[in-house]
């Protein structure tokens, strides 16, 4: 009888998701107690599907190790796929296939990474074996999502390198905006449902001495167009061209996506509705009511994957996140997420501990209201001293034909 472990991956690509890969084939390596590492390619759904692929090659590789420690999106490949709900024949049929296929293939350990979806097949699953008396499975969640809303962790590996993506970008946005004498709106729009932490991060783009964005709204507080505007008529007064920072998911008073408004409601399988295009929605209140020389700039794919520019941070605790998601499985944990906690001291530091799943699937954590100024559009210095320490560090980039070489497909 073998030991066997299975990795996976889910949900959205980061910078940083393959590191957490790396961490899992370097703790295996360690072990004596385990025989052969899988990889589930595209998830949950390669489970399903037995897409199996036999890791043991890379494994040994300290060369690819390292190259794929610095590959953006996820090597193993992803789904959107989400388990039945809790209670009904569908599920429990779900997680009897998945603990037969494993099984099959001789597979003890079995370590997702993922955000909250992932989570929430974790936690699925782990309560069926536990209520079904299967010990010999365990199964283990490691965070991943540069969104920054996972509950029981400091924070989540990917979002490093997107705010430190997010804060370059925006700091050369503003220098684009700051040429020209005549009145002009630039905003930009980036990713957060529910979760302002990437919104936040424009911020950053201030540290050594740029001005960053005139205006920041997160979606943690209610938005009111006509103070928005007004917000803006008072910026533009005094400094010409300025940049507006906005989450996508920004809500009115009756908890209405503003983008709602004027899009049609349409919702993907998980039932979440598309919030892009808010910022087209501003620009054009904005060319209405104020008549002024107004833009809208997306920022979405590219911040998840943008490599070049990653938190040397992040991807060191993401590998680190690996390492003690096999030990927990190792311990005989099961049902659990590895998480970081951030100690209370003047200089950055944390230890790795872990959460209960079924307390971090399908729960959000949103940036603390009072985080955000009074105003509503800016943010305090508590949010700068928790960003600062994600985005630290740079990776050794290697250039072939003028562009980066490192480049780990399986």
């Amino acid at each position: 009888m073998m030991n066997n472990l299975l990795v996976a991956q889910s949900g959205g690509p980061t910078a940083a998701i393959n590191a957490t890969v790396v961490g899992v084939l370097e703790m295996a390596k360690l072990s004596d107690r385990i025989d052969k590492v899988y990889g589930a390619k595209y998830g949950i759904k390669g489970v399903f599907e037995e897409n199996f692929i036999d890791l043991e090659a890379l494994q040994h590789n300290t060369k690819q190790l390292d190259i794929l420690k610095q590959t953006p999106a996820a090597v193993l490949g992803s789904c959107r796929f989400k388990l039945g709900k809790s209670g009904d024949g569908n599920l429990e049929g779900q997680c009897a296939k998945i603990v037969e296929i494993l099984r099959k293939h001789e597979i003890n350990y079995f370590v997702y990474i993922g955000g909250n979806d992932s989570m929430d097949t974790v936690s699925k699953l782990s309560t069926y074996c536990e209520k079904h008396g299967i010990e010999d499975i365990k199964v283990i969640g490691a965070p991943k999502t540069i969104d920054n809303d996972l509950v029981g962790t400091d924070h989540c590996p990917g979002f490093g390198s997107a705010a430190k993506y997010i804060a370059t970008t925006v700091m050369e946005l503003e220098r684009d905006v700051a040429v020209y004498d005549i009145p002009a709106v630039t905003v930009v729009e980036i990713m957060g449902r529910n979760a302002g932490w990437l919104t936040a991060s424009t911020a950053l783009a201030r540290a050594n001495g740029g001005k960053g964005p005139s205006l920041i709204y997160l979606c943690e507080r209610e938005f009111d167009v006509d103070r928005f505007i007004e917000d803006v008529k008072d910026k533009i007064e005094k400094e010409n061209g300025i940049l507006v920072a906005v989450s996508e998911g920004i809500k009115n008073a009756e908890g209405t996506y503003i983008s709602e408004l004027y899009k049609p409601n349409i919702v993907d399988e998980f039932g979440h509705g598309y919030l892009a295009g808010v910022g087209q929605v501003l620009t054009d209140i904005i060319r209405e009511r104020i008549g002024c020389k107004v833009r809208a700039v997306e920022l979405n794919l590219m911040q998840r994957c943008a490599a070049h520019i990653a938190s040397a941070t992040d991807l060191e605790e993401s590998r680190m996140l690996g390492m003690k998601a096999v030990n927990a499985a190792l311990e005989g944990k099961t049902g659990v997420m590895v998480a970081i906690k951030r100690l209370p001291s003047k200089d950055y530091a944390i230890n790795f501990c872990y959460a209960d799943v079924n307390e971090v699937a399908n729960a959000e954590k949103t940036v603390p209201l009072d985080w955000i100024t009074e105003d509503g559009h800016d943010v305090t210095d508590e949010l700068y001293d928790y960003l600062y320490p994600l985005i630290e560090g740079e990776r050794r980039i290697r250039f072939k034909n003028g562009i980066p070489n490192e480049i780990s497909i399986l």
